[in-house]
């Protein structure tokens, strides 16, 4: 048993602990956040508290931190935890720019201690399955994905919460969604190369934004087009065309608390089949498979060099957000 320290018990954080209440290959024993409503809402489902980060660190009994922080305070977290001996587990975006990423990377590798990302569309069936099936061939060459998630969530945050802020969220849909999108990309893809983004205020008042196109460029010739918005109820899509056929996946409802997916493919020649993926715990896989890794078990997943193209996308999508032209990355 891994036992962990959650650090950021708001929306997200409380999620993860919940997802892990009855998991038994890591468990949270402590959680960290600087606001008392954070730790009062957490205690009450009985997890110990503490508003000082470094009691993460100084506890003998915690192997891992879980880092559900604002942004900003993700490159330092990570590099204090590697320092302590901490394997770190870090939601999205990992960083925001290529900078952070190089110091993190660098002080995980330098201690030898695991690092995890809060990307757990790639532990979902449906998606685990398109990959092997596009790998296999099965639908020929891999031209172009296109993947819509969006969500209206944050219409009910308080206007001062930092996830609307152009400074702690710049590009907010991108943080928000449109970076797990860039995610499964890499994951089809490999290595982008240059991106055009284009970001607007068309349905809220929120200070970075609410939609968001992106089209990604990739080393082999493939493109990926993505669309990100925060003013329109939940839509999930994600579907990627081959030479030879291609293979839709579309989510029932929000990965907070999944209800399923319809999976349509079709084949030259053939008629579209569908049929429908049942609820899956994606959020704790890739929680698990961290800690299975931290064990000495199998490898993570998601290696570093694909977080830090990630992290150097996200940078250059904010920077064609802000600049509209083709961006390099």
């Amino acid at each position: 048993m891994i036992k962990a320290a959650i650090v950021g018990l708001g929306w997200w954080g409380r999620t993860i602990a919940r997802d892990l209440a009855t998991s038994d290959v890591i468990r949270p024993v402590l959680g960290i956040d600087p606001e008392e409503a954070g730790r009062k809402a957490a205690a009450e489902k009985g997890l110990e508290t503490s508003a000082r980060f470094e009691d993460a660190l100084e506890r003998k009994d915690v192997d891992a931190v879980i880092l559900c922080s604002p942004h900003k305070y993700h490159s330092q977290q990570i590099v204090a935890a590697a320092k302590a001996g901490k394997h770190v587990f870090c939601e999205k975006p990992l960083c925001t720019t290529g900078a952070e990423v190089d110091v993190a990377v660098a002080a995980v590798r330098a201690a030898g201690v695991k690092l995890g990302i809060g990307h757990e569309r790639r532990f979902e069936p449906a998606v685990i399955d398109m990959r092997k099936r596009f790998a296999a061939g099965e639908f020929g060459n891999p031209l172009l994905l296109e993947g819509n998630f969006s969500q209206d969530k944050f219409l009910a945050l308080p206007p001062d919460n930092w996830r609307l802020s152009p400074v702690e969220a710049p590009v907010g849909p991108l943080s928000a969604t449109g970076i797990h999108l860039v995610d499964l990309s890499i994951s089809m893809f490999g290595r982008p190369t240059e991106v055009w983004a284009r970001l607007a205020t068309r349905g809220t008042n929120f200070g970075n934004g609410d939609t968001l196109s992106i089209t990604l460029g990739f080393e082999n010739g493939a493109t990926a087009m993505l669309t990100a918005i925060l003013a329109t109820p939940f839509i999930g899509r994600l579907a990627v065309y081959g030479s030879t056929g291609w293979m839709e996946i579309r989510d029932r409802t929000h990965p907070e608390i999944p209800t399923g997916w319809d999976v349509t493919t079709v084949h030259r020649g053939e008629n579209p089949t569908t049929v429908f993926n049942p609820p899956h715990p994606a959020v704790r896989d890739n929680l698990e498979a961290f800690a299975r890794a931290v064990a000495g078990g199998a490898d993570y997943p998601v290696t570093l060099d694909e977080m830090t193209y990630n992290v150097r996308t996200f940078e250059a999508i904010t920077r064609s957000a802000a600049s509209g032209r083709i961006e390099k990355i």
